[in-house]
Order: C-alpha cells, then sequence, then structure tokens
C-alpha cells in the first residue's frame, strides 16, 4: 500500500525535489537512507499503547508489511489486528500469536519491533536478533546489567541494527539544543548536571487476588520474572510499580533523561554511580518501587545527580520531568515539551517549543493515549533506525547507548538496594571489582523453565 507521505521513487538514492521534500519534513535523518521497491516485512510483539504507538509511526514514514503481531492478551491482539486493517484496509491481515518464539521461526522479517513489559526485553530481542531480524526495541532494555550484556553481544555478533527507543536523540527540539546551545559553546565550562522527575506516576493500590481472565495467558506474560498472585491485569501499567518487572521510576524516566545528557555532552559510562531512597510516603498499597530517590552519576568533571518523588509538588513547575545543565556562561534547562537557555549576565535568554505535526498527520489527533508531543520524534527515530539498517551504520540510540543508559539506571538501583555505597562498573570485564555482594546482583535469577541469556554467551 502506497504511503502518501512517501511518495517517492525507492529504486533510486534520494535526490533532486524528492530530497528536498523529505529534508524539509525530517531534516537530515533520511539522507543516507535507500528506498527499497518492496515493503519492509514487520512484526510487533507486544500490542499495547507504545507498541502500538510505535507500529502506527513506522506504518507513517515507510512502506511496510505487517507479516505479525504478538501477545499474551488476546483482546489486546485482536484489537490491534482491527486498528491494522483500519489503517491498511488493502493490506493482508497480520497473522496473530500468543508465543514470541512461534512467531519468529514461521515468519520471515527484516524488523522486530518489541515493547513488552521489561522483564521481557533481552529474550525476545535476543531471538529476533538471532532469527535474523533487526530490532526497535523499547527502553530500558533490560531488567539486569547482564541481560544488556547480552543483547548487545548478540547484536555484535549476529551483526544486526538494534535501534532503542529513547527518542530524545532524534527530538526536534532537543536536537536544536545541542546545536544553537551545547555545541555552539554557549554553556562554556560545565559544571554541574541536575534531572528529575516528580510525576505522581507510581500506581500503588491494594486490589484482590483474583481469577486470571480466560483471555490473558499470565504464566506467559510472567515468563521469567517471579509469578505473582494475579490480581488484575498487569500490563495495564500495573507491571511498573512492581520492582519484579522493572526498574522502577529510575528505569523508567531517569532512563531518558540521562541517555538525553549523555548524547548532548557525549559521555559514555559513568566512572562512579551511588544512589539512596525508598519507599518514604506512599506505604499503604503493595507496590515495591521507590517513591522517592536520588542518584549520583559521576564524570571526569561534573556529577549528573537525579531525583525523582511521586508524590508533592515539583522542584520546578516549568520542567517537572527534566534536565538542566548548568555552565559556566550559562544554564540549559529542557523536556520533552520544550528548552530555555538562561546566559550568564547579558545576554538574550533563548527559548524553544516542542514541535507538534497535527496538520501533516491528522490521524495522530484521533489516536487513543496517544503522546503527540512525541511522536514527532519517534517518526524520525524510525527514519534514523531504516537509514542504519541500509547503511550499515550505528543508530542515534544504538545498542550500546541504550545499554550504557539503561546499566547505569539500574546500577543506581543496586546502590540503593546495597545502602547507597557507590558502585563502579567496567563493561570490558563486566564487572564491579572488589565487591561481589553487588557483582552477585548484576545477573537476577531466573524463573524455572526460563534460561538467563548471558549464561549462554
Amino acid at each position: 500500500m502506497e504511503n502518501p507521505h512517501f511518495n517517492i521513487n525507492r529504486r533510486r538514492f534520494m535526490k533532486g525535489a524528492t530530497a528536498l521534500t523529505l529534508l524539509s519534513q525530517f531534516g537530515a535523518y533520511g539522507m543516507d537512507l535507500i528506498y527499497r521497491d518492496k515493503p519492509w516485512k514487520v512484526a510487533l510483539i507486544g500490542t499495547g499503547w507504545y507498541g502500538t504507538m510505535d507500529l502506527w509511526r513506522l506504518i507513517q514514514v515507510a512502506p511496510v508489511e505487517v507479516k505479525a503481531l504478538c501477545d499474551v492478551d488476546r483482546r489486546m491482539l485482536e484489537a490491534a489486528a482491527a486498528e491494522l486493517a483500519r489503517r491498511q484496509p488493502a493490506a493482508k491481515p497480520a497473522r496473530l500469536y500468543k508465543d514470541y518464539r512461534k512467531l519468529l521461526a514461521e515468519n520471515e522479517l527484516d524488523i522486530v519491533l518489541i515493547a513488552t513489559p521489561d522483564h521481557w526485553h533481552a529474550l525476545t530481542a535476543i531471538e529476533a536478533i538471532k532469527s535474523g531480524c533487526n530490532v526497535y526495541l523499547q527502553k530500558p532494555i533490560s531488567v539486569d546489567v547482564l541481560e544488556g550484556e547480552a543483547i548487545l553481544a548478540t547484536a555484535r555478533k549476529y551483526g544486526k541494527t538494534v535501534q532503542i527507543g529513547t527518542q530524545r536523540r532524534s527530538t526536534p527540539h532537543l536536537q536544536d539544543a545541542k546545536e544553537k546551545i551545547v555545541d555552539a559553546g554557549l554553556l562554556g565550562k560545565i559544571g554541574h548536571v541536575e534531572l528529575c522527575c516528580y510525576y505522581h506516576m507510581r500506581a500503588n493500590g491494594n486490589p484482590p487476588v483474583q481469577e486470571v481472565p480466560e483471555f490473558l495467558d499470565y504464566e506467559m506474560w510472567t515468563g521469567p520474572a517471579p509469578l505473582r498472585p494475579y490480581d488484575g491485569l498487569p500490563h495495564k501499567r500495573w507491571w511498573r510499580t512492581f520492582m519484579e518487572y522493572g526498574n522502577g521510576i529510575m528505569g523508567d524516566m531517569c532512563v531518558h533523561m540521562l541517555d538525553t545528557v549523555r548524547w548532548l555532552l557525549d559521555l559514555e559510562w559513568p566512572n562512579r554511580i551511588s544512589s539512596e531512597g525508598g519507599i518514604y510516603v506512599q506505604k499503604e498499597g503493595k507496590s515495591t518501587i521507590s517513591d522517592t530517590q536520588s542518584a549520583v552519576f559521576e564524570y571526569d568533571d561534573f556529577n549528573c545527580v537525579w531525583q525523582h518523588r511521586s508524590w508533592g509538588t515539583p522542584a520546578d513547575p516549568e520542567y517537572p520531568w527534566s534536565f538542566k545543565i548548568y555552565g559556566e556562561k550559562g544554564t540549559l534547562a529542557g523536556s520533552t515539551m520544550q528548552w530555555d537557555f538562561y546566559p550568564q549576565g547579558d545576554g538574550p535568554r533563548l527559548h524553544e517549543d516542542v514541535l507538534y505535526e497535527r496538520e501533516k498527520y491528522p490521524e495522530d489527533v484521533n489516536e487513543a493515549d496517544i503522546e503527540l508531543n512525541a511522536v514527532p520524534a519517534t517518526r524520525r527515530h524510525m527514519l534514523n533506525f531504516l537509514a542504519a539498517i541500509e547503511a550499515g551504520t550505528l543508530p542515534f540510540s544504538d545498542i550500546k547507548q541504550g545499554h550504557i543508559s539503561s546499566a547505569s539506571c539500574i546500577l543506581a538501583n543496586l546502590s540503593m538496594k546495597l545502602g547507597g555505597r557507590p558502585l563502579t562498573y567496567d563493561s570490558a570485564s563486566r564487572n564491579i571489582a572488589g565487591d561481589p555482594e553487588a557483582q552477585a546482583l548484576l545477573k537476577r535469577a531466573y524463573r524455572e523453565g526460563w534460561q538467563h541469556p548471558y549464561e549462554t554467551l
């Protein structure tokens, strides 16, 4: 089916008016993308909120044949299939699966999108790569550090492109901030970075234990993670409140802001990571993730300091989920919605708002639960992913970068668990030297019947 936003000759490199048209929409993101004379063969594993948002964005910017969809919730799977049929009425219906392994075995695919809960990321990504697919994987890439190492090692071994859904690197207004403020030297010498999230996003109820509904395979949903008593649909964000399945607000929200600052300032692994926090206020429910947490990511010349609270008021109401980079010449504050540059002394304050694309993509406006501020970045992230596949280059959010950001947040959680003591992780040896207790926590135990992927490297 011809995509109205990509009505171009796919048998040639972009040139002339075609290049100008594409670049006017997406900047330089598609510069090295070769357009094929056949669609990308795609599957989605995890057909919930963000999985379908990712798939609809890919369909908007490239010729796509969706071969298969996979989910352990039959109702959610069927809803995604119905919406896909509405969006691509002339296309052959996608095959529907409950088990990702069967999907991968029975379909020849170019790309797999993965948007499962975090505890499934490693196994699904590694199996997809081994089956010959390029992967678009949601963040954080793993629940433990060595899962991330296993995904990275597998991607490199099989030569597959893996783009992580840390799409701030493809966010238009933040790319402008990098060019106009950071790279232009307006900050001067940088001495401190602050990161934060003050959203009240910690589910903390006390639902009763219930019968598992017939449309949900709860055993398969749980997979390698601990099997909690069933107390309601876990994938309606309920799973995010349990450390059994993810990395709390640290892994959900800090990973984005830490990754953004690492990209803006060209940072790799922190030298040392420490964290303190716990459940200080919201003690009444079942949640096992922290409601209050601070962390310090130490670099050579400055520290990146994180703070989250899922209660109370934000320190800066204009920037409740954000980063602030402090330089001798000024300060850059940024978020998914805007950025501001505050110069030291004389000089103009600079500001830019998020880019919306309602006019170009009117279907966005009626999409249920869509993050309108995020989808322009996701479209560009998808284009960059496709360009990297074709050119054999690393995408903006390559698996290595996704691993560094994810693992750094995981290590912060481990530090908090160990009473706040600093941890230094050596990625070359995959070791925390001199701390056997912390070293043992780099790999979590899998439930009986599942094998941790690091054990098979």
